[in-house]
């Protein structure tokens, strides 16, 4: 591994900064090109572009892949979509360049029961190239799996498996603020919920990782998801929520095997949330429970979680990943002087 890690930041939306400016922060890392085809980013100076005090970088957003692994590069972090299908086409660039991935696409983060086609393609051309990639990030990646599958470690035995995750959206960006709904009428929610385009993705994936870990043979994995109607006017940095209007989404995965519920996985992410807060219970032998009151502040943690994930996954087998096959990823400590 080199002295310092080259990086290659693709997509500078909300979250594509927030990492940028915390691999700003690294000693060991080096971000060498930055690739976004929005036009009011590319050609422009990458630290002047999130919003840094010492801007600007000398680092000028491309938008074509191409021109920004060019040079030598160890790892590129992927942060443009959800949708699985929509990134094939950046990820395998990326491998075929000779990159390892870490992306916080969450449809990647364990897409073998969903994509298996896909998920074949990309292991395979990992692995042509000696590289790794992971999809990861808070939810999934973290607080609804890794940390369910990491407190397993202390039971005998797991026979049910639940995590809730409460989150106010209000202190969240405007595209989450906006992708859960937040300000809809509730009918037209309900036709954006059915056609796929308004909810929180990744829950049948983490369902469906926990589930693998833990043994269960599931024979379906269900989701539902209804609206939260705001029972009092609610005003975000971003925009405003009527009463009556979609605050944001209440979802609900469950993983059934021979008609019995192995993991429960519900989600509640609206704007104005009184008490968040993650819950994790495991029943068994022992039954555990573990909350984390105030919850796991979504943005900040996903930033942290892909930047730590770096070096662990430059240390992976080649192929595709999960956060379930990695190492305990964890805050490296800052040396002594």
């Amino acid at each position: 591994m080199p002295k310092k890690i080259r990086v290659v930041q693709f997509g500078v939306g909300p979250i594509g900064a927030l990492i940028v400016r915390l691999m700003r922060q690294k000693s060991s890392l080096e971000i060498v090109a930055a690739i976004d085809n929005d036009p009011s980013k590319a050609g422009r100076d990458l630290g002047e572009i999130v919003g840094a005090s010492d801007a600007p970088w000398g680092i000028m957003i491309v938008p074509e892949i191409a021109v920004a692994l060019d040079g030598p590069t160890d790892v590129v972090v992927h942060t443009t979509s959800s949708y699985l299908p929509h990134v094939m086409a950046e990820l395998l660039a990326c491998l075929n360049g000779g990159c390892c991935v870490v992306s916080t696409c969450e449809e990647l983060a364990y897409p073998f029961r969903k994509y298996p086609e896909l998920a074949a393609k990309l292991d395979a051309a990992a692995k042509e190239e000696g590289v790794a990639l992971v999809g990861t990030g808070v939810n999934p990646g973290f607080v609804m799996d890794k940390l369910v599958l990491t407190l397993s470690a202390a039971v005998q035995r797991v026979d049910w498996a639940r995590a809730t995750r409460i989150v106010d959206a209000a202190k969240r960006r405007l595209p989450l603020q906006q992708k859960i709904g937040a300000g809809m009428a509730p009918d037209a929610f309900r036709e954006q919920a059915a056609a796929g385009r308004i909810k929180h993705h990744g829950l049948p994936e983490s369902v469906a990782m926990v589930a693998d870990a833990l043994g269960f043979r599931l024979d379906e994995i269900s989701e539902t998801i209804e609206p939260v109607l705001a029972d009092e006017p609610i005003k975000t940095e971003f925009l405003e929520v009527a009463r009556g209007q979609v605050a944001g989404v209440h979802q609900i995965a469950r993983g059934t095997s021979a008609g019995q519920e192995k993991v429960f996985m519900e989600l509640e992410m609206y704007v104005g949330a009184k008490q968040p807060s993650d819950t994790i219970e495991l029943r068994g032998e022992p039954n555990l429970s573990l909350t984390i009151p105030g919850g796991t502040h979504g943005d900040l943690a996903t930033a942290a979680i892909a930047v730590n994930t770096i070096s662990a996954i430059l240390a992976a087998p080649a192929g595709l990943r999960t956060v379930r096959d990695l190492p305990l990823v964890y805050l490296p400590s800052v040396p002594i002087s």
